[in-house]
Order: C-alpha cells, then structure tokens, then sequence
C-alpha cells in the first residue's frame, strides 16, 4: 500500500499544471471585506456620552435636553457609556467604575429608571441618531449576584478565588469565564433584552478580544435576528471584523499623531498605519479614529496634551481619511482637563470654535461620497509630494466625487511639488479662514480657488494645517 500511494504522489507531480488546477483556482478572488454594515452606518460619526459628566445633573433626562444640539452638531451614532448598576465591593472613588456591574439589565439610580433609558432612545431616534450601549461581558462586580449564585461562571486562580483581569489594575472587577456555556447563555440574553425591550441599535463591547471569537458570533446572530445591529469592539485585531464586529479601534492612528505632535516622528509617522489599514485590514472594516475617548482622557492626557501642534491637522484627518469618527462629549466645548473618572466632574460647557469647526467638517464629509465610511467611501491613494517629512498628502475618490488632502506636519510654512495625482478635471479649494481651525464647508467662505491639481502643481501650505482640494465630475 505504501508503495502504491508514492507512485500515486509521483505521478501526480509529474502531470502538467493545467490538470491539477480546480476551476476555483481561476478567474478573480473576491476581496476580503469583512462582515457586511447597516445602511445608516454610511457616513455616520460617533458621538461618545460619558452621562456621568455628560451635564450637571449627570442624568438620562439631563442628557435628553441636549439632543437637539448633537443633532445640529450632525453626529449620528450616540455611544452610552454603561448604565448599569455599580459594584461596592473593592469600589474605586466614591462613585466608582461605570465598568464594575452589578446587574445586567437595570440602570443605576444615579442616571435615573429604565423608563428615562428607553425615552433617552426614542428621542434620538425621533431625531434620526442611533443609540449604542457600551457592553461589559469579560467581567462583573465582586458583589454581582452571579458571584455567590454561579462562582462556577468566573475565573479562578490556584486557590480557587476570583480573579481580577491579569496584570491591570481593576481590583474592582472579577473576570468571567467563557468556557461556561450556561454564563454564556445568561450574557447573551441579557444583551438581547436591551435590544428588545429598548430598541437600541447595537453596543460598543468593552475589551471585545479578551471574550473568544465564537461566543460574538452567536451572540450577533441572536441579536440580528432582533433588529439589524451595528457593533463597536474594543480591540485592535482583524479577524473579529469576518462575522462579529462592524468597527473596531485604531489606537495607531492617535499613536502616530501623537508623536508627531511631540517632535517624535516627522509626517511619514502617519505611513505606518496607513499601510497596514491598506494591506492587512478587511476593505470593509470600519475602523475607530479618535483624538479622544472616556480612557484617553482620564488616564492618558486630553486632546490638548496629547497632540499638541498637531491636534488641528488630527480633526481633519479624522473627518477625511479612512476610518469612522469619534468625538468625545466636550470635545466641541473645547474640553481641556482630564475628568475624573470615579467622581463627579462635570465638562465645563463653553461657546468654543470646535462647535463649528465639527459641524462644519461633518456636513462637508456627508457631502462627499469619497469621504464616507467603509466600504461605500473612496480608499486612500498616497500623492507623493516634495517634502515627505512635513507634508502628508492623498486622494480619496468615489461615484466621480474627489477630496485631495495635504497636511504640513511642521512648525514652518511649506511650498511642495506634487506627484502624479489620480484623475483629471477641475479642483476647487476649500478655503482656510483661520488656519489653526480649517473652518471649512457650509459655514465658511465661498470657493476662492479653482485649477487642476496634477504632478508638477505647488502648493504652499501654513505650519499646522490642511490644503483641501474638491473634484466632482456629476
């Protein structure tokens, strides 16, 4: 037998290409897209409430009256931080984490009744926003019930007590154990009661990579069978994309800014994650860009410090390359102090130029088709340019509409040549007013220049800031 399956192997080395082909091996591949996204995540901008903070009062009704004013900002997906009750065993603060539960499917007094959740949510939707909640399956609070009624459902050490999450500092929280199909069971439905009873629109899911791969895609496809979902996860890995996730976070983006506003990386800092978004994401991926978050604010610095100089050419690029964006509540107040984030810390509400400069940006990224979300907005071509190392400068392109952005990264002014630039046609500039607020859209000036764009055009670009060039060919 052995020797007749070697003269099988070697006779089959020895026939031609073309007959061991399978008809699947030929004609074109489909691209990898990941799983497919609702309708209304098209060009839809992310709006972070940390309610707690969110106004004064710090409740689901305080966060009612500001609706209509989010609404006029344009963003479209309102992201709640968790409502749920909140731990006391081992509490952080006097207030404690948001992310330290106690019950799954009620709200803590402190933000108001189920009642005031489920008015939170028709109200955005009357206003045509989506609702999303954030989701903390990978742990409970100590003094969850489930701790002493299933101690089975959670995670163990060699002594066999509960265990925080390995290596971080959440004392107050117990991980839970996902080889546990009847703790899986419990947390799926629990998720499918606020889908049901409230009619939200999906969840963001907090450290989504810690929990397997295999418990999210049941839970989407419970979930789906409620209402079409839209899901954020916690997490920067591709493959939660293929069946799970609609978007997911793109830490690298901030991280590439960041230095680059402290004097650690020139413009090319940004090719990094550019090239990977390009090479080894999913085409359809919708992937979290952010100058700030309820994390990034309390632990790592605000928007301010964190970015310095670069902060300015960051909102741009936020609202016009790849990637789906975020703001953070108090962002477009101007919101320059970290929150606390286990007290009571209200944002200082204030007139500022954000206000504008975001509703600006959003109702001009809705304008253009290339600038909308994945995978219905034109992917990024890199325009070469002079000067690589102060100027960072692309194309993105769709149903005839053209956005070219060129960014100088660098204290100084920059005239730049530039390279070969995809398609023909006249481009118009947006104008820049002030050009620490690249104020443009519907609320800035007219059009003050129009020409082609092609290799060999100059271009003269302030320190700081943004050229924004528009073509339409319909």
């Amino acid at each position: 037998m052995r020797h007749r399956l070697s003269s099988l192997v070697a006779a089959a080395l020895m026939m031609p290409a073309a007959a061991l082909a399978h008809p699947a091996d030929t004609g074109t591949a489909p691209a990898y897209m990941g799983r497919e996204h609702v309708d209304w995540s098209r060009d839809a901008v992310i709006y972070q409430i940390n309610t707690r903070q969110f106004t004064p009062k710090g409740t689901l009704r305080a966060a009612m009256g500001e609706l209509d004013r989010l609404d006029a900002l344009g963003v479209d997906i309102l992201w709640l931080m968790p409502v749920q009750p909140i731990g006391e065993v081992n509490r952080k603060g006097t207030l404690g984490s948001p992310y330290s539960i106690t019950d799954y499917t009620a709200v803590r007094e402190e933000l108001g009744s189920m009642e005031d959740f489920k008015a939170f949510v028709d109200a955005a939707h009357a206003r045509g926003m989506k609702v999303i909640l954030d989701w903390v399956g990978n742990h409970t609070a100590w003094d969850h019930p489930w701790a002493s009624e299933h101690p089975d459902w959670y995670e163990t050490n060699w002594k066999g007590e509960f265990v925080s999450t390995p290596y971080w500092d959440w004392t107050d929280i117990i991980d839970l154990d996902y080889s546990n199909m009847a703790m899986r069971r419990a947390m799926t439905d629990a998720m499918k009661y606020w889908v049901r009873e409230t009619d939200i629109d999906g969840f963001r899911a907090d450290v989504a990579g810690y929990m397997p791969p295999d418990f999210w895609e049941a839970t989407r496809t419970e979930l789906e069978a409620i209402k079409p979902m839209w899901m954020l996860g916690e997490f920067g890995q591709r493959d939660l994309h293929d069946y799970s996730f609609d978007a997911s976070y793109a830490w690298d983006w901030a991280k590439a800014l960041e230095k680059i506003g402290h004097g650690e990386a020139d413009a090319t800092g940004l090719y990094g994650f550019y090239s990977e978004h390009a090479s080894l994401w999913p085409k359809g991926a919708q992937r979290m860009i952010f100058t700030s978050n309820h994390d990034e604010n309390a632990w790592a610095g605000t928007a301010y410090e964190r970015m310095g100089p670069a902060l300015p050419n960051a909102f741009v690029l936020m609202f016009t390359s790849e990637g789906i964006p975020l703001i953070y509540n108090g962002q477009e107040a101007g919101l320059n102090k970290r929150l606390e984030f286990f007290e009571k810390d209200p944002i200082d509400w204030r007139a500022h130029p954000n206000a504008d400069l975001f509703a600006s940006w959003i109702a001009f990224r809705d304008e253009n088709p290339a600038l909308h979300n994945a995978p219905w907005g034109g992917e990024m071509v890199h325009v070469k340019n002079s000067d690589e190392a102060k100027v960072f400068s692309f194309v993105r392109e769709q149903d005839g509409n053209a956005v070219f952005v060129a960014q100088n990264y660098s204290a100084e002014p920059v005239e730049i040549t530039l390279g070969d630039v995809p398609g023909e046609g006249v481009w118009f500039q947006r104008p820049m007013e002030d050009p620490a607020l690249l104020a443009y859209g519907p609320a800035a000036s007219p059009v003050i220049v129009r020409g082609p764009l092609a290799k060999g055009t100059v271009l003269s670009i302030p320190a700081w800031s943004s050229s924004i060039w528009v073509r339409n060919e319909r």
